[in-house]
Parts: structure tokens; C-alpha cells; sequence
């Protein structure tokens, strides 16, 4: 695997797989123009604080909630045109999910990294197309596959000629309404693909609320160090002012302070890992 630049001249580039890790973090939903780039301007400062590689994510559509109720974001037109305000007035490399194909060209003239959602990381077409763009791709682990699954789809993607894939692991469904972390998918799935670990979504109980999906965000320090120590090339985190009052993912997004909290543990982890080496 060689690594690869995430970002241009217009952006706070990110070089992923050269063993500073990635950090994608940001609401999980855009709720609006002004609060999004709000958000993005404290996370640009905090990389600027704590010297971290920092891609922005938040999503234009969620087409995947649990209840037909929920909220689902400004949409694709609007919402790469807010993402485009971010990459131009803040100065981050920005990140957001497809849903068909037809949404991947117009997403690619303004994302920096194209993520295939969970649910859609087995089809053909998405993958395909994604990786046609030139991109890189983050494609996010299904909570059904096995490590040894995202082999295939990653060459679907590389089919295409683009190299540059990150397999984002957020926990495996083994029960009812829950997730479980294996650890041993880390090293398994870094054979072929760089991995990002995504400290959020792996807190979840997808569904086991009232229409929405519930979670543990008090684990995610637990399980992102334990990420650390194993070695992944990056972390996830979707991040908000005052997550119980998120539009999408309010029992799983973290604080600010929480995130900053996860840097500090993360880097020191990181120094001692290299020091034992």
C-alpha cells in the first residue's frame, strides 16, 4: 500500500498511511449552514492546537435512519454547496457520504474523500463508480461482514485503477439492537487496506431507541485508545456542541472537550508504541 494525499493546495492537506494518523471528524448530520461551519472552524482550530491531520465530515443526506420521521439533512445540492464553504472559508479537506450513483460525479467535484455507507459497501456499482472518480475512498466496514469480506471490497474499487482506500471499521452486529468490537479485525484488514477506527459508531445500539438508534458514548475513549494500541491509521469520531440535541446520532456524538480528551490519549499512546519499538 503507498499512502496518499488527501486534499490540494486549497486545503490543510492530510497524508494518510504515512504513520501520522488521520483524524475525520464533525456532526454527523449538516443541521444547517451556520452551524456547520461553526463546527468546522473549532475543529480546524483544534488541529491547528494539538498539530493532527483532520479531515471534516457531516453528512448532506442520511438515508439510512431507522424512522421515516428523522431527520435526514439539506440534501445533496445544498449540502455539498455548505461542504464547499467549508473547504473554501475554513481551509479543511472534507468528507460526506453517497447514497447512489447517480450522486457520486457531482460529490466528487467537491469532496475530498467519498465514504460508501455501511449498508452500501457490497454494491458493485457504488464502489465502482466511487473509485472511477480518482478520490479516495473511505468505505465503511458493514456491521454484518467479516474482515476478511472488505478484501473484495476494496478490489472492486481498485479495479478502477484508484489505489487510494481506507476500510473504516465501526463494530460487528452480534446480538440484537448492539455492536461488538473485534480488535482482531484491525490487523487483519491493515494486510491489504489502510484502516480507520471509528471511535462513534461503534458505541452504538443501532435501532434500540424510540425510532432512533441508541449508543454508550462514555465507551468511545475506551474503545479509540484501545484502537491506538493495536495501530490503525486513523480515527472517526462524529463530534457536536451538545450531542444530546443532535439531529442524527445524539446518544453517540461526542462533546468537543470529549474529542480534544481522545487527541491527548491517542498521541501519547502513540509515543509510547514508537518508543517501544
Amino acid at each position: 500500500m503507498e499512502p496518499f494525499i488527501v486534499g490540494d493546495d486549497k486545503v490543510r492537506k492530510c497524508l494518510v498511511g504515512g504513520g501520522n494518523p488521520v483524524f475525520i471528524a464533525g456532526p454527523c448530520v449538516i443541521e444547517s449552514e451556520e452551524f456547520t461551519l461553526s463546527c468546522a472552524d473549532k475543529l480546524h482550530k483544534i488541529a491547528e492546537k494539538y498539530n493532527i491531520q483532520l479531515i471534516f465530515k457531516a453528512s448532506y443526506d442520511k438515508a439510512n435512519r431507522t424512522s421515516v420521521n428523522s431527520f435526514r439533512g439539506p440534501g445533496y445540492e445544498k449540502g455539498l454547496k455548505i461542504l464547499e464553504r467549508v473547504r473554501r472559508e475554513i481551509g479543511l479537506p472534507v468528507l460526506s457520504d453517497v447514497h447512489c450513483k447517480e450522486e457520486i460525479q457531482p460529490a466528487s467535484e467537491v469532496l475530498d474523500v467519498i465514504q460508501i455507507p455501511a449498508f452500501l459497501a457490497r454494491q458493485t456499482d457504488m464502489l465502482v463508480f466511487s473509485g472511477k472518480t480518482g478520490k479516495p475512498i473511505n468505505i465503511k466496514k458493514p456491521q454484518f461482514a467479516s474482515p476478511y469480506d472488505t478484501k473484495y471490497m476494496l478490489e472492486k474499487v481498485m479495479s478502477t485503477g484508484n489505489k487510494k482506500v481506507m476500510i473504516c471499521e465501526r463494530g460487528t452486529a452480534f446480538g440484537y439492537r448492539d455492536l461488538v468490537v473485534d480488535f482482531r479485525s484491525i490487523p487483519i484488514m491493515r494486510k491489504w487496506s489502510f484502516v480507520i477506527f471509528d471511535g462513534t459508531h461503534t458505541t452504538q445500539k443501532p435501532s434500540a431507541g424510540d425510532g432512533i438508534s441508541d449508543g454508550e458514548r462514555w465507551l468511545s475513549p475506551y474503545l479509540t485508545r484501545a484502537a491506538a494500541s493495536v495501530g490503525v491509521d486513523g480515527f472517526f469520531h462524529e463530534v457536536h456542541p451538545d450531542p444530546d440535541r443532535a439531529l442524527s446520532d445524539p446518544k453517540t456524538s461526542i462533546n468537543f472537550q470529549m474529542f480534544e480528551m481522545i487527541i491527548k490519549q491517542v498521541k501519547r499512546i502513540i509515543e509510547i508504541n514508537l518508543d517501544s519499538l
